[in-house]
């Protein structure tokens, strides 16, 4: 059950009661005079339904532009997620939210998001900890002079999966593949799993997960709901095995065993000497698999898919990725230096992202009341930054619709106007693993192949991240020595 049809079923259930809902929502109806401009739409679902619509027809800017043009281009209120909210637009509202971090916002997690991450008894002070205290959850495995340790490891287990599910076909279908590979870096570098059909078991539930992550908590069987708390609880079960597992090495072998995120995790201790418990390494892991789940799969599936439709794109790609795999010996893997050079690649992957964005923006809570452009937001209303329409505005970025990946050259867009991986503290702390992994997947591909989409006119939906109807199947065509 995809977004559009759980807010269906929603609405449905929503109109039998309807007079107690009238009865409720008009009774916490704001009396400030000084909202910004907007309707809330129908009661509790408010305009929910709109929203899902347009990322269901592969447009969600649609939503916010629509809105932007008709009340402000700043600022308008809205009700989304059974929420009252404000989206702020543009490159100013950016830097005004992600100025203004545990001051006047603090992160806000919609209630099927919570009950799915977290079991009920203690989610609400995991996910306190989680937003309060960014450090912990940018553990020392995950910055830049760290992660050059594990490019190589990227560019082996890449090089291996096109082997295995690439060169042996005419036709692949990017999109779960590009799944597949993020999964399987994932579980070996963040825990030394390499088990194929374990991860692809947890990979399926991670599926059902992410469907539900936005969806109506209606938590009765058969709705999205409903099979992702199950989905989740079976994850949990799984990474608090994985966890006891690794807690009683530690203690057994010490300084010989095993090295990774998950080690790291356990060890790691805040300025009063207090670890982290399991069930909050647990969800944490679930948050970084959550986001490599789809986010740099997206990436990596919308980048071939521009490379297919530019052919001068795609040769300015191959010349840098050929000139990196010719200075290399014969078994010799990516390092640093090498992701370093691939700047043109990487020009091509932020311009990917500013027009099909993996992740569509976040949302944050209003702790005090303040002021915004004239109006004020109330305490406990909640905002929206909304990725599309920024990345979009010809304001920031002439001539929107094209593909240009020269706009990221020299100092490249203004501050806040591109902001894929969000800003301020809660900057996605996965942002260079992303590049190092993305990278290390496009140099094998592009220096084996050249492709062609098999269905030009395949529509994109977002759920919530971009999506290909059809999983983007590509016809491949093998290169001999640069050249097909």
């Amino acid at each position: 059950m995809d977004l559009f049809s759980s807010y269906l079923l929603y609405l449905m259930l929503f109109s039998i009661s309807l007079p107690v809902v009238f009865l409720i929502t008009y009774r916490h109806k704001s009396s400030n005079p000084n909202l910004p401009p907007g309707k809330m739409g129908w009661p509790i679902i408010g305009e929910t339904l709109d929203f899902a619509l347009a990322c269901q027809g592969g447009n969600p800017g649609r939503f916010v532009n629509d809105r932007m043009n008709k009340y402000s281009p700043q600022v308008f209120k809205t009700s989304l997620l059974e929420a009252n909210m404000v989206v702020m637009c543009g490159g100013s509202g950016n830097k005004f939210l992600f100025s203004n971090e545990d001051k006047l916002v603090v992160s806000w997690w919609q209630r099927s998001m919570k009950k799915i991450l977290c079991f009920p008894s203690v989610f609400n002070e995991t996910l306190t900890k989680i937003s309060s205290d960014p450090p912990t959850f940018l553990p020392e495995f995950l910055k830049p002079e760290a992660l050059q340790h594990y490019i190589a490891t990227m560019d082996s287990m890449a090089s291996k999966h096109i082997e295995l599910n690439w060169s042996p076909n005419r036709e692949v279908t990017v999109f779960p593949l590009a799944k597949k590979y993020s999964f399987a870096l994932a579980f070996r570098l963040f825990m030394s799993i390499v088990d194929p059909e374990y991860v692809e078991m947890i990979s399926h539930r991670f599926q059902i997960l992410n469907e539900g992550f936005l969806s109506v908590p209606i938590d009765i069987p058969g709705t999205t709901f409903n099979r992702a708390l199950k989905a989740s609880k079976f994850i949990h079960n799984e990474l608090l095995a994985i966890i006891r597992k690794r807690k009683m090495e530690l203690e057994q072998k010490g300084d010989s065993a095993t090295r990774d995120l998950l080690s790291h995790m356990l060890l790691a201790s805040d300025e009063n000497c207090n670890v982290k418990s399991e069930m909050e390494i647990s969800t944490q892991l679930i948050c970084l698999l959550f986001a490599i789940h789809h986010t740099t799969s997206s990436v990596i599936t919308f980048i071939l898919k521009y490379l297919a439709e530019f052919p001068d794109v795609y040769s300015k790609v191959l010349k840098e990725q050929m000139e990196i795999a010719k200075s290399k010996g014969p078994a010799e893997f990516l390092k640093r230096d090498d992701i370093q050079k691939m700047k043109y690649t990487w020009n091509v992957a932020n311009e990917t992202m500013r027009l099909t964005p993996p992740v569509q923006g976040t949302f944050r809570e209003a702790i005090t009341d303040f002021t915004y452009a004239g109006f004020t937001i109330p305490k406990g209303w909640k905002m929206h930054w909304n990725v599309n329409t920024t990345h979009r505005d010809p304001k920031y970025f002439p001539d929107p619709e094209k593909f240009d990946p020269s706009r990221f050259e020299g100092k490249g867009p203004q501050p806040f106007t591109f902001v894929p991986f969000g800003g301020g503290p809660r900057m996605c702390p996965g942002r260079e693993y992303a590049r190092a992994q993305v990278l290390a997947f496009i140099h094998n591909v592009v220096t084996r192949f050249k492709w062609e989409k098999v269905d030009p006119s395949e529509k994109v939906a977002y759920n919530p991240s971009p999506i290909p109807s059809k999983g983007f199947p590509i016809r491949l065509q093998p290169l001999q020595n640069g050249f097909i």
